[in-house]
């Protein structure tokens, strides 16, 4: 069997950085793959890269295919009275969809990426007897990213190597350190990699040329307690920027995009038991319900004890044993037993 050929891919953050030299001390044929998005602060010379890892790194622009499956998608979400996640679309589409399959045409068996996660395949785990491969939590709780991976599926986990899979972020730094290796960004990077200043609301207004329609904000009751400046600017449990004087806070519970209302309610008043999801991706032998299931519906999320059921539309719905706060439809609901992820849906 000859040795497999493995595609980086490389940001040239930390993580990325020391996942390609780790794959380097394991693999004899390996490149590196740094896309592009056309929203990066600064271009970076994959040359910077080659010379750090010792290996040829290539640059792919996506910027078309990015702009999209990601960023409209994100806008027309938002548009559409709902909450994107635009890391799970990128993760499915971008980086395990179009990279992936630049990485095959470029000769390579798998790709690989910095991300805090486990895939379970035959390359990874290579003592253990697998059929269809699977996702697992990473070791550093604090860094998980299994969550953003819920939507991949078996034939993409079949080519993923997550080597940071069994370290935590203090260890990646430590072996950066002891390495010279040296990260081309000085921090973190952001969720949302194409709005750097965090305004949602200005980005989809210069983007989209969108005009915002001001309406009236409601209570539980129906009675009219302000007004908003358009509903874009919300999202399901948000507190800020509502500015409706009461006894207690108010936060947003509904979106009603046809009537251009939004409904407020009280913390206590956001509470959910259950929730239907679609776009349902389940990598489990047994079908639901599973015993001991724990959803997550946001990435920040301990996740609750709950049970899916999947009606003959495919339609899944959700039952807590308790009732879960600010339930925002677009989220993910991502579905674990234990470490394992069992699959993922969009909320409704």
């Amino acid at each position: 069997m000859k040795d497999p050929v493995v595609a980086v891919a490389l940001s040239g953050g930390i993580d990325s950085l020391v996942s390609g030299f780790l794959l380097k001390q394991r693999y004899k044929d390996i490149f590196g793959l740094h896309f592009t998005t056309g929203y990066e602060k600064r271009h970076i010379d994959p040359g910077m890269l080659e010379n750090q890892l010792g290996f040829p790194v290539f640059e792919i622009d996506l910027s078309d295919i990015f702009e999209q499956n990601v960023v409209q998608y994100f806008i027309k979400t938002y548009l559409d009275g709902k909450t994107p996640n635009p890391c799970i679309i990128c993760n499915k589409k971008i980086k395990f969809g179009t990279l992936l399959e630049n990485a095959f045409q470029k000769g390579a068996d798998f790709l690989a990426t910095g991300h805090y996660a486990t895939v379970v395949n035959s390359i990874s785990f290579p003592d253990r007897r697998i059929s269809t491969p699977y996702l697992e939590k990473g070791s550093d709780p604090l860094k998980d990213q299994s969550y953003f991976l819920s939507l991949l599926s078996a034939d993409q986990l079949e080519h993923i190597l997550f080597p940071l899979s069994g370290m935590t972020k203090e260890q990646v730094r430590q072996t950066a350190n002891s390495n010279g290796i040296t990260p081309l960004f000085p921090s973190e990077s952001q969720d949302i990699c194409f709005i750097h200043d965090n305004n949602f609301s200005a980005f989809i207004v210069n983007k989209q040329n969108h005009t915002p329609e001001p309406g009236k904000i409601k209570d539980l009751s129906g009675k009219t307690v302000g007004h908003h400046g358009g509903l874009h600017k919300y999202t399901i449990g948000q507190r800020r920027g509502l500015n409706c004087p009461a006894s207690q806070p108010y936060y947003v519970k509904h979106i009603d995009i046809k009537n251009n209302v939004l409904t407020v309610c009280f913390k206590a008043q956001l509470n959910c038991k259950a929730l239907a999801v679609n776009q349902i991706n389940w990598n489990y032998p047994d079908p639901p319900p599973v015993d001991d299931m724990i959803t997550k519906i946001r990435y920040s999320h301990k996740g609750a004890a709950s049970r899916l059921t999947i009606d003959e539309n495919a339609l899944g719905n959700i039952i807590f044993d308790t009732p879960q706060n600010a339930v925002t439809p677009g989220q993910a609901a991502v579905f674990y037993k234990d470490r394992r992820v069992l699959g993922a849906g969009i909320i409704q």
